[in-house]
């Protein structure tokens, strides 16, 4: 092989551009695109003072799904104790045929 070939195959697809600008910066300049702010999620059973009770299956689907699946946490904003009333009580109307099943 000749040393012209070999010098060419030794810049193939190394980074740069048509321009000859490198495009290996090192993760400089890079923004990303999207989420780039979010909301802090709040706790809607805290603030709004609702009362999770198994007998207020209106209250206890706005943490559902449509199918009805119990929302996550990372979803709805709740406080982890309150998430743990949120889904006992949940069950318990599920039990009694307040909500369905998921």
């Amino acid at each position: 092989m000749s040393d012209e070939m070999r010098g060419r195959d030794d810049d193939r697809g190394m980074g740069r551009d048509r321009d000859g600008r490198d495009d290996r910066d090192g993760g400089r300049g890079f923004r990303p695109r999207g989420r780039s702010h979010f909301r802090k999620k709040v706790d809607k059973i805290k603030v709004h003072n609702l009362v999770v009770d198994y007998k207020r299956p209106d209250v206890l689907r706005r943490f559902l799904t449509e199918n009805g699946k119990i929302l996550p946490r990372r979803i709805t904003g709740t406080s982890a104790k309150n998430q743990r009333k949120l889904v006992r009580e949940i069950k318990r109307a599920r039990y009694l045929g307040m909500l369905r099943m998921s």
